[in-house]
């Protein structure tokens, strides 16, 4: 019953105003026993993984697995809908095509695991450590403020604000003082996301969409620009020192405040 009503009221939080849309934190006590706890361990986590198919997925919408060590597991296809994940650890598990909307993984490790092709529909990541993960072709319209994707990749992926499809509001990419160092965003989708502070040193932008993005701030030293969209991407105070192959850039003359932009 209690699980139920929690799942209610996550529901609620999410059918909020667009101008709410990502904001599922306010007024959830991020300290409470719901939040915060585990109603599983790691073993009945493995008994359901081993009981799973492709065409029955183990199933753990709205559980609470905060806290756990979840390092190494194959939870390829699982779906985590609503599931409740701080602090737990995913270091080197496997997540492709896992199902990760409205999820929570408030600092949750996921260093070095695989979620190629998994969805993380308004997800809360804030302060996530996903170093070295794989994200190619991932769908992330998640709340990653402060996150770590050192050597990550999210080739392909799309993190864009798709305007066909608004109802919650302004659903993209929140990356905003994420440390995306050599990130590898080969032909990602960053449309509309905010990267407002985040640092892309070194990154590869080969081919990756910014059109529209928000990179107030950012650091984009010596990243890799080449095909890179800039169309109406505001630059105010970006840093875009040593950038490689930035003639070869689209659309750079249509991006906002480039008379404001850090050059060295």
């Amino acid at each position: 019953m209690k699980a139920t009503v929690a799942l209610i009221a996550l529901g609620v939080v999410l059918a909020a105003p667009a101008a709410n849309a990502q904001d599922m934190m306010r007024d959830v006590d991020l300290t409470s026993p719901a939040m915060m706890s585990a109603e599983m361990s790691r073993a009945e986590v493995e008994t359901m993984l081993a009981g799973a198919s492709a065409a029955a997925p183990a199933d753990f919408t709205g559980k609470r697995l905060s806290g756990l060590d979840l390092s190494g597991l194959n939870m390829s296809g699982a779906i985590l809908r609503a599931a409740r994940l701080n602090k737990t650890r995913l270091a080197g598990a496997q997540l492709d095509r896992a199902i990760l909307d409205q999820a929570w993984l408030l600092e949750a490790d996921l260093t070095g695991a695989s979620l190629r092709g998994a969805n993380l529909f308004a997800a809360q990541m804030v302060r996530a450590r996903l170093d070295g993960a794989d994200l190619t072709g991932a769908r992330i319209a998640a709340d990653l403020t402060g996150a770590s994707l050192v050597g990550a990749s999210i080739a392909e992926a799309r993190l864009g604000a798709d305007m066909r499809n608004q109802s919650m509001g302004l659903m993209r990419a929140v990356l905003r003082s994420a440390n995306l160092t050599g990130l590898n965003a080969r032909d990602a989708d960053l449309s509309r996301a905010d990267l407002e502070f985040a640092s892309l040193k070194g990154a590869d932008l080969t081919a990756t969409s910014l059109k529209g993005a928000q990179l107030g701030g950012a650091d984009l030293s010596g990243a890799t620009v080449i095909g890179t969209d800039f169309e109406g991407a505001d630059l105010v105070s970006t840093r875009l020192i040593a950038p490689i192959g930035l003639d070869r850039a689209k659309n750079f003359d249509k991006a906002k405040n480039r008379e404001r932009l850090i050059r060295q």
